[in-house]
């Protein structure tokens, strides 16, 4: 049976059926609650724990994928009375979130996993933008991570304008909960508190300078976390999350913390796309075509609903721009893999020959 301290970082029955699947004797499982580059902290309920992966799990790694996140449960063999550890293997994940990592490079980022509950948070200032909220909402559903939207900066804007900003969401999204809140005057909090349940664990997401730091300052009741100014020309916040972690609130709650993110691409996320989109994935079934493009052809049920004014032009276009993105950079990664595999055959082969010739 798991003991109490890992059940109260969110270890049930799931996690405890797949933990039969990877074993090694001697050690241990433990809960990553913070990642900055290659090193870890992990937790055993007990104590918080530095930690590095073995040789082997980084030597077989095909992808980032393959490397531990935030939020993932390893199998970890515990050093010098518990002040050290070495990761030797990862369980199966139940839930991640992951987008393209920013710039030129076509890689996977993974940002967390095992997360019940994506917090996507945008102020309702010049932060708000209704297509960036759909490429969160395109990546908490690829990984099956439900997601909840929060209106932040509440006290700078009427309480009319509030409203028509979620009915301009709930237009497009009628399911979406929300919640407005402000980290001025406290508003809406309650209504924030109220989403963190006890043993889950809820991920922070959203653009810098949203108010995810002084929100998480709130929550926690201290001030430990570094917040900073908005700039005024442009409205973009700064970093100040410089890494992924894992806390416990007093309610038992868990919450991770992300840095900022000022790009979001999208790869190779089909089903999240899907879900996202789903009136216009229950349209698609009527088109003419099974390999319909929902571009020129006749009988597309989705061109049909856009001339008869039943889907809206600039969801329409998003849609078709994030299926675009996700096929190109999932085609790319997968050549980028072909690449990788036979480098990595090479090397292996390399070092084979090396070894048989001592």
């Amino acid at each position: 049976m798991t003991n109490t301290e890992l059940k109260n970082l969110g270890f049930g029955e799931w996690f405890e059926d797949k933990s039969d699947l990877v074993q090694w004797p001697g050690c241990g499982i433990a809960r990553v609650i913070a990642v900055d580059k290659n090193s870890f902290v992990v937790s055993n309920g007990r104590r918080d724990i530095f930690a590095e992966t073995t040789g082997r799990l980084a030597f077989n790694a095909d992808s980032p994928m393959d490397f531990p996140a935030v939020g993932d449960w390893v199998v970890t063999r515990f050093l010098d009375e518990d002040t050290f550890a070495v990761i030797h293997d990862i369980l199966p994940r139940k839930s991640f979130l992951r987008r393209k990592t920013p710039g030129k490079n076509v890689s996977i980022q993974l940002i967390a996993a095992n997360i019940d509950t994506a917090l996507i948070v945008q102020s309702l200032d010049r932060d708000f933008n209704v297509r960036r909220l759909e490429r969160y909402l395109v990546m908490a559903n690829e990984g099956g991570v439900h997601p909840l939207l929060l209106l932040s900066k509440s006290d700078l804007l009427s309480p009319d304008e509030i409203e028509n900003r979620k009915a301009q969401i709930h237009d497009l999204m009628p399911g979406m909960t929300m919640v407005s809140f402000s980290n001025i005057d406290d508003s809406g909090l309650d209504g924030v508190r109220d989403l963190l349940v006890p043993g889950g664990t809820t991920c922070l997401l959203g653009s810098s300078g949203v108010g995810k730091t002084t929100l998480l300052n709130r929550l926690t009741g201290d001030t430990a976390f570094e917040t900073r100014e908005v700039r005024e020309k442009d409205g973009k916040g700064r970093h100040t999350t410089a890494r992924r972690q894992l806390i416990v609130l007093k309610n038992g709650a868990m919450l991770v913390d992300t840095p900022g993110m000022r790009e979001l691409g999208i790869m190779d996320a089909g089903a999240g796309i899907d879900d996202t989109f789903d009136e216009m994935f229950l349209m698609s079934k009527d088109c003419r075509f099974n390999d319909c493009t929902h571009t020129v052809e006749k009988g597309c049920a989705i061109l049909q609903a856009l001339e008869n004014g039943r889907l809206q032009r600039d969801r329409y276009e998003s849609y078709m721009k994030l299926c675009r993105e996700s096929a190109y950079h999932g085609m790319s990664y997968l050549e980028k893999r072909r690449k990788d595999r036979r480098f990595g055959r090479m090397v292996k082969s390399f070092l084979k020959e090396k070894k048989k010739g001592r």
